[in-house]
C-alpha cells in the first residue's frame, strides 16, 4: 500500500514493536479498565507508562530535550494510528490531550519560568493538566465570543467565568484558560491564555458532565468549572496579552492531525471487529454472517473510506510539513468532517454487523460509538468545517480572481 512507501525508516523500525505492544498488553484489557474508575487505573496505567518509556516510545511528537522520541508530524501520524485503537493509547504514550497540546503551547510561547514549572513535570508524566475554553453561555463555533474575563490588578489578573467541556479537568494540576483581558480591542486580540493551578482559590468544580449517560472520572472526563475572583499571579499570562486565539489557533492544526489519525486508530479496530465476526458468526448450518453481500458491501466500503481518508490526512500532515499550517489550512478543514464521518460510519457498520452484541457493553464498539461521536463536534463542527473549505475554494472562483 502507497502508506508503507512514505514511512520514514525510523517509522518502519518502531511500527512492529509497538504494535505488537498493543495487541499483548492493551487491547486485551481495555475494555475492561474502561469500566472502572480512573483512580484505580492508576497503578496499573503507571506500570505500562513505564514499559513506554523504557522502550523509548515516550512523548512521540515531542522535542528529546524533555524526553520526546522528536517524530515529525508524518512520523508521529502512523504512531498515533498504532496507538489510536485503544482509548488509552495515547495516554500510555503521554501524548493526550489536553496535555499535549499544553505542552505544545508551553513550548512555544512559555518563559523559561513556565516551562520548568509546568512544562518539564508535564512532559514527565508527573502530573495532568487541561485546558479552559468552551462555554455553556455562548456557542462553541464562534471562539471570539466568550464571557469569562481576566482583569489586571496590580500583579495579578482576577478571573471570573464558566467553562465547560473541560477534559480530564478532575485530578489535574492545572488548566489553560482563556479569558477576555481587553474587551475593547479587536475580536481576535480580546483574549489571553493564563495558567491556573487548579488548587487556586475560588476555582471550583461543579460537575463531571455525564456523556451519552456516562460521567467518567479523571482524565477521561469533561467538567464543569467556574472561575470566582481566582486570583493568579501576572507571570501567569502565557505568551503575550492578546494573542490567546492566535495561539489556540497554534494548537489546534496539529492536534487535528492527531485526532484523525487516531480515529484511524479506531476505525481499523473497529474493522477487525467486524470482519472477525462476519467470517465467524454462524447464522445457518454451514452459513456465516460474511457470506451475505450486504454485510460484504459494508466491509468494502468501510475499507475504501478507511483508506482514503487514511492518505488525505497523510497528505495533510506532509503539506503542512513542507509548507507550513497556513498552507495547509483547507486540507485540514477537509479531513477533519471527512475522517470524522468515516469514523462514524465504520463504528455503525461495525455495530450493525454485530447485531445485539453491538450496542452492548460487551465489545469496544459501544464505549467508541458512544465517545466518538464528539468528534464532529469538538476542534470546529462539521458545519464550521464545511463552510470554511467552500468560501476558500469559492473565493478562487470571484470575478475579481478570474480576471
Amino acid at each position: 500500500m502507497l502508506t508503507e512507501l512514505i514511512k520514514s525508516d525510523r517509522v518502519k523500525a518502531l511500527l512492529p514493536a509497538i504494535k505488537s505492544f498493543m495487541a499483548e498488553e492493551v487491547f486485551p484489557h481495555d475494555l475492561a479498565w474502561s469500566k472502572l474508575p480512573f483512580g484505580e487505573l492508576l497503578p496499573t496505567l503507571e506500570a505500562l507508562r513505564q514499559k513506554v518509556k523504557a522502550n523509548g516510545w515516550w512523548l512521540p511528537c515531542f522535542d528529546p530535550h524533555y524526553g520526546g522520541m522528536g517524530l515529525s508530524l508524518m512520523e508521529h501520524a502512523f504512531v498515533s494510528e498504532a496507538i489510536g485503537g485503544s482509548p488509552f493509547g495515547y495516554y500510555l504514550f503521554n501524548c493526550q490531550a489536553p496535555d499535549i497540546g499544553n505542552m505544545e503551547l508551553l513550548h512555544l510561547a512559555g518563559t523559561d519560568a513556565q516551562k520548568e514549572k509546568y512544562l518539564q513535570p508535564l512532559a514527565a508524566g508527573q502530573f495532568r493538566s487541561c485546558f479552559a475554553m468552551t462555554e455553556p453561555e455562548y456557542a462553541g463555533s464562534n471562539p471570539v465570543r466568550l464571557g469569562t474575563t481576566a482583569q489586571r490588578d496590580g500583579d495579578e489578573y482576577v478571573i471570573n467565568g464558566h467553562k465547560w467541556f473541560t477534559t480530564g479537568f478532575d485530578g489535574s494540576e492545572l488548566t489553560i484558560v482563556m479569558a477576555v483581558t481587553d474587551p475593547a480591542a479587536a475580536s481576535y486580540q480580546r483574549a489571553s491564555m493564563i495558567i491556573v493551578p487548579t488548587a487556586t482559590p475560588g476555582l471550583q468544580l461543579i460537575r463531571n458532565l455525564s456523556i451519552m449517560g456516562h460521567a467518567g472520572s479523571g482524565w477521561p472526563s469533561h467538567s464543569e468549572i467556574r472561575f470566582d475572583n481566582v486570583r493568579v499571579p501576572a507571570e501567569n499570562l502565557l505568551g503575550a496579552e492578546g494573542a490567546g486565539f492566535m495561539l489556540a489557533q497554534v494548537r489546534l492544526g496539529p492536534g487535528r492531525i492527531h485526532h484523525c489519525m487516531r480515529w484511524m486508530g479506531i476505525c481499523e479496530r473497529a474493522f477487525d471487529l467486524m470482519c472477525r465476526y462476519a467470517a465467524t458468526r454462524e447464522i445457518e448450518d454451514g452459513v456465516f454472517l460474511g457470506e451475505k453481500q450486504m454485510v460484504q458491501q459494508m466491509i468494502a466500503e468501510s475499507r475504501a473510506e478507511i483508506d482514503a481518508a487514511k492518505l488525505m490526512v497523510l497528505s495533510t500532515a506532509l503539506l503542512i510539513e513542507k509548507a507550513g499550517q497556513r498552507a495547509a489550512a483547507e486540507k485540514i478543514s477537509a479531513i477533519k468532517f471527512f475522517t470524522a464521518k468515516v469514523l462514524g460510519d465504520v463504528l455503525d457498520r461495525a455495530i450493525q454487523v454485530h447485531g445485539g452484541l453491538g450496542i452492548t457493553d460487551d465489545t469496544i464498539l459501544a464505549l467508541y460509538y458512544r465517545e466518538e461521536r464528539a468528534a464532529r463536534i469538538y476542534d470546529g463542527t462539521d458545519e464550521t468545517h464545511k463552510a470554511s473549505l467552500a468560501r476558500k475554494i469559492l473565493k478562487k472562483f470571484s470575478i475579481s480572481n478570474i480576471q
